[in-house]
């Protein structure tokens, strides 16, 4: 009988040994996960402000914002418009802008997000290049491309022959429908010539 008990404690021996490992495997696990750093993203829209706001300065752009949780993390932008055009309300991640802007003088401007601890300015995320683009409105007139065209027509040509081209340009935004559409007219002497949408 009592070799019957030491076969049988023998036998269990390894399977005890094994659920231990086990356990002491699974524990090790779970300190892993729970000491492995968590992922913080940057959240944002797309920024965007239209050109030649009327209203009073400053103009609310967007915000930038972090997954970051800290009580003392603080907002802060850089780049070349950073803190002079451009400026961010530390705590909120709203930014603004200082100046009215126009879009025919630059379209888009490039900045970075950064997010500190303002007890230590130890960076809490990898700083991030954002871009704000200037929306267009439509606030240039057309202009020809020189000041005379030159033509010339042989006599008794018939109906409908070519005398010369005119090219007008509008410095406003091509890809916002009707912002920069040039369109002609001849205003005198329209009883003998005609122009097209072509120039």
């Amino acid at each position: 009988m009592s070799h019957l008990i030491l076969l049988f404690s023998l036998l269990l021996a390894p399977a005890f040994a094994d659920g231990g490992s086990q356990k002491s495997t699974q524990s090790l696990c779970s300190n892993d996960v729970s000491h492995k750093r968590q992922k913080r993203d940057w959240i944002w829209n797309q920024m965007h402000i239209k050109e030649e706001i009327d209203t009073p300065l400053p103009h609310h752009v967007g915000k930038i914002t972090s997954s970051v949780r800290n009580n003392n993390a603080k907002y802060i932008i850089k780049g070349e418009y950073a803190n002079t055009i451009f400026k961010v309300e530390e705590t909120s991640g709203d930014v603004y802008a200082f100046e009215r802007l126009d879009r025919e003088k630059k379209a888009e401007y490039e900045l970075t997000a950064l997010i500190i601890d303002r007890t230590n300015n130890r960076s809490l995320e990898q700083p991030s290049k954002f871009i704000i683009k200037v929306y267009d409105i439509n606030d240039n007139a057309p202009v020809f491309v020189q000041k005379v065209f030159n033509g010339s027509v042989p006599e008794m040509s018939p109906v409908g022959t070519s005398v010369t081209k005119v090219t007008a340009v509008d410095a406003d935004d091509p890809t916002v429908s009707g912002h920069a559409t040039v369109t002609y007219e001849v205003t005198t002497g329209s009883e003998y010539f005609t122009i097209d949408d072509s120039g």
